[in-house]
């Protein structure tokens, strides 16, 4: 009997040392100095294209497990990078920031919230979100390559969006006809490099 008391007094001290030892999930706090969004739109006589900034950003990952994250995108400070005249440069980036695209005087930032990181096959994983932009939430899945390293958490994505989910229909053949050369395609696409460090 004695014996039987030992040994479930040992299991019971186990379990409550696991208990005690668990890892808690990780909070990585993204580095917006190093995180970087490269956007590049096209029409049918060429392509823009430019920078956004991550403003804040948070990932919460469990061991290797990525459990949640959110983000959010400074519209309001976008640039035009493929355009080197100032005065050609900033009336696109003014264009860029009006009604007819962002509207950054009414929406100044956009988001992305993950719903889900699926692992593919090595650092590959699936990521499903909502992205809102002008206040419209959408959902997205895009490939990204994530890296655990040491305290750093690294993930490169390249992420193309559907302007016309958002309200952004400006010269867009999907909505208006006859625009010839000036026709803008629906969708851009993002090109993300995000870094955050727990």
């Amino acid at each position: 009997m004695k014996t039987k008391i030992s040994f479930f007094a040992l299991v019971a001290a186990a379990i409550t040392l696991l208990s005690f030892t668990t890892t808690p999930p990780v909070k990585f706090q993204v580095d917006t100095k190093a995180s970087t969004i490269v956007w590049t739109a096209t029409k049918v006589t060429g392509s823009h294209s430019g920078t956004v900034p991550v403003k804040t950003g948070e990932i919460v990952a469990d061991g290797k497990v990525i459990k949640q994250g959110n983000f959010e995108i400074d519209l309001a400070s976008l640039t035009v990078t493929d355009i080197t005249d100032p005065s050609g440069n900033a009336k696109l980036v003014g264009h860029l920031k009006s009604p007819d695209f962002f509207n950054t005087a009414a929406h100044p930032t956009a988001s992305f919230t993950i719903q889900s990181v699926t692992p593919k096959s090595g650092d590959e994983y699936s990521v499903k979100g909502k992205l809102t932009v002008k206040g419209i939430t959408k959902d997205i899945e895009f490939p990204a390559v994530i890296k655990q390293e040491g305290k750093k958490l690294i993930a490169t994505a390249k992420v193309k969006v559907n302007r016309t989910h958002y309200d952004i229909r400006y010269g867009s053949n999907s909505f208006f006809d006859n625009l010839g050369d000036k026709a803008i395609s629906d969708e851009f696409e993002l090109d993300l490099k995000l870094v955050a460090n727990s």
